[in-house]
């Protein structure tokens, strides 16, 4: 099956753009929320495109974590951005760069507006 690259990038952030402050999800979820099971790794490339991307800043990447918790995006953040927004936004870390999945954890599937 042939995706739109393009098309894709715009529904994850579609998505992106609908996590709440203290909540997040997983690159994962948002893939399987899109139809498109195995496609984790596709989201990642999306969210790496909106460094360059001319609203880059309007959807909150750093919401976006791996399915342990781990912010395996933050090397795409200055310094360690990532980690100091979800921390000011009440995310709770299990150690330094993994936070609480379970207690913070937002579905696309129960979430997202249909």
């Amino acid at each position: 099956m042939k995706i739109d690259r393009k098309n894709f990038y715009e529904r994850v952030y579609s998505v992106v753009g609908q996590i709440p402050p203290g909540k997040v999800t997983t690159y994962g979820a948002i893939a399987g929320y899109l139809g498109v099971a195995s496609g984790a790794r596709m989201v990642g490339y999306a969210l790496n495109n909106l460094l360059t991307h001319p609203n880059g800043e309007t959807w909150p990447a750093h919401r976006v974590v791996n399915k342990q918790g781990q912010l395996t995006g933050r090397g795409y953040f200055q310094e360690d951005t990532m980690r100091e927004r979800l921390q000011q936004e009440g995310i709770e870390f299990k150690d330094e760069y993994r936070i609480n999945i379970d207690r913070h954890f937002w579905d696309p599937n129960e979430e997202c507006d249909k």
